[in-house]
Parts: structure tokens; sequence; C-alpha cells
């Protein structure tokens, strides 16, 4: 096989789906599967679809668009604001966008009148992460303008948590997201058929003891493809955190003097033909006896001392969510899919009852 690549395991990322779907499922909330860390890759989408996700999402309407010509035919939503030139593909492609600019939902609604159709508007709200959100004081006067704009209707609202902040959100902020839902409808009459609490970094809550609320969707992508939680950085219990691999062939090895290596003696040294410009390489897990010690933008260099690495060979890498999604990227990384379903499944006619059983 040619490398660097990355080797995606289809049954370990459904078996992840099943298991969140159900064990959500049971708290009322509802899974949208996440593909912006796989750049939209068709067959990760389907392995999602077939662990039960109720949708997807991604942050780019290119990935959306290659998910389309696979054939995948369910909702997709738009995650990221569309930017201006992007209103006719995000309403041709995408049935809800998420979205805090009333001048941007305006844009929006005209595409989507002169296509013949109405768009999904699910409405961020700031809560903390200070990303993209509505201060939660201008949420009524937005969402009325929506339910009175022709072309889009109120589908929901939702909030960031931990994605450029660190802070994972807490009870209050839920108990205050589901108030705000409240609000709205009271406010302008739409009911909010939508409430997302949020990404992976919910889910420590969403799968504890306290009431739910309103919530009754997550978005996840790194529990999901990851197995992992984004603010702890812990495995999930009973999720894989192996489904994706990379590997990367060792073009030297030999032994090498100087301080960079070693402080005393000579070290055996190994050079992988991986770097910066192909994964975010702090974020990679190396073989237990290999230690890495820098990388370029072409080269990765390990202490292979207590390791064989021969001329030739490949070294197995885990990946982060940040060397995943820079991986998954990078235009000379190849991927090589393994497990993939017998049934050719996809979105289309799914209800959004929660999935409360594994099949």
């Amino acid at each position: 096989m040619t490398a660097p690549r990355v080797e995606i395991d289809l049954g370990k990322i459904r078996a992840n789906a099943r298991s969140l779907v159900r064990r959500l499922g049971a708290r009322g909330v509802s899974v949208t599967g996440v593909t912006k860390a796989v750049c939209g890759h068709p067959e990760v989408a389907r392995a999602m679809l077939d662990g039960g996700v109720f949708d997807l999402a991604d942050a780019r309407i290119r990935n959306v668009l290659r998910m389309r010509t696979a054939g995948i035919g369910g909702p997709i939503s738009m995650l990221r604001a569309p930017m201006g030139g992007e209103m006719e593909d995000v309403i041709k492609y995408c049935d809800t966008s998420y979205n805090t600019e009333i001048d941007t939902i305006l844009a929006l609604a005209a595409a989507a009148r002169a296509q013949g159709r109405e768009h999904e508007v699910i409405l961020m709200i700031e809560m903390g992460d200070l990303r993209e959100g509505i201060p939660p004081e201008s949420v009524d006067e937005i969402a009325a303008l929506v339910v009175a704009t022709p072309g889009v209707a109120l589908k929901g609202i939702a909030a960031n948590f931990a994605c450029l902040g660190d802070v994972a959100p807490t009870p209050d902020d839920m108990a205050m997201l589901s108030r705000l839902a409240d609000q709205v409808e009271g406010a302008c009459g739409a009911f909010v058929t939508v409430v997302s609490g949020g990404g992976s970094a919910n889910l420590a809550w969403a799968l504890g003891e306290g009431a739910t609320g309103r919530i009754n969707t997550l978005r996840l992508g790194e529990a999901i493809l990851l197995g992992v939680d984004p603010v702890t950085g812990f495995a999930i219990d009973g999720l894989h955190t192996d489904a994706f691999a990379l590997f990367a062939e060792v073009i030297e090895t030999g032994l090498k003097p100087g301080s960079m290596v070693a402080k005393n003696g000579r070290r055996l040294r190994s050079i992988l033909a991986v770097g910066r410009q192909d994964t975010d390489v702090n974020g990679l897990s190396f073989p237990s006896g290999a230690r890495l010690i820098g990388a370029t933008s072409d080269h990765t260099v390990i202490d292979t001392t207590n390791f064989a690495a021969p001329l030739g060979s490949e070294m197995k890498m885990g990946l982060s969510y940040s060397a995943l999604m820079r991986a998954m990227s990078a235009p000379d990384v190849t991927r090589a899919v393994f497990g993939k379903s017998s049934v050719d499944r996809v979105a289309s006619g799914r209800t959004a009852t929660p999935v409360l059983t594994v099949v």
C-alpha cells in the first residue's frame, strides 16, 4: 500500500455511532454525525448513518457536495455560516444551516426563493465559547425576523462549547439553553423543533443523570470518530479509539550524535516520510519504544533506539482530532477503507425518533 496513508476501520465507526445513539436515545437525545474532520468522506458518512445517526453536518460546502455526489441523500446541515458566494449551493445541497447574522439569513432566503425552496435555519447562540453566536438578549428579535421572512423557516437553536475555548458546558448552561427555547417560542410563536446542546464536549453532561430539559440533539464528530472526550482527552467508556491510524514509511535509520538526540552517547534515529505539511505531528501517538524528536514540513524524526524500524518498513501511529483533520485534508496522504457495510444506507426517510435499541 501507498504511504503515508490513513487507514479507516468503518466497523469501529459504526459501532461507536451505534453505542452513542443507543445511550443518548435513552435520554431523549438524537445524534447528528459531524463529518468535517474527515472532509465529508462518503464511506465514513455512511458508517455513521449505518450506526443510526439521525442526520449529518459539515462546515464546508465542498465536503457536502462530495457526499451528495456519492449518493448520500438524507438531511445534511451546514455548520459554518455560509459565505456570500455559497448561498446558492447551500440552498441546493443543504437542508439546514446554522446562522448568526440576519443579513446572511436574508441572503439565504432570497436564494431559496429563487430556487423555489424553503431553507431551515438554526440560530447559534453565544453561550461562552466566544466563537460564533447571537447574544442571548438578541435571539428573540432575530428569531422573529426569520419567522417573518419567506424562503426560510426557523428550525431551532444551538450553542457551541469547548471549540475555541476549553471550558466544558455546565448543567446551568444547558438549563439556560432550554429556557431560551421556551423564550423564543413565546416571542415569535414558532415551535423550536431542534435544541442542539453542543458537540462531543457535552457527552459527560448528556450521559449523566440530570434532566436534559429541552436539549434533544448533540452534534458528534470526535466522539464517534475517535472515541474520546475532547475536553479531557480521555477515552469514552465502551467506544473504539483506534478507528483511524496513520502509516508512514521509514526512509532512514541510523545512529546520530548530538545533544538534540541524546545528552550522552549516540542514539538510533529514524526518519519518517511524513511531516507537518501532512498532519499535526504533535497530535500523533507513537508505538511503545518510539519517541518523537521533532518534525519539519516533510520529515518526522523518531528515536527508535528501543523500537525496530528498519529502512523501508512502516510505522503505525494513532491520531488526535487535529492530526486526523489535517491528514484527511492533505493531498499527499492516501486513505484506505476497511469494513464496508453490505447495506448502502442513506439518511432519507428517517424519523426524528431517537434509536433505543442496538441492531
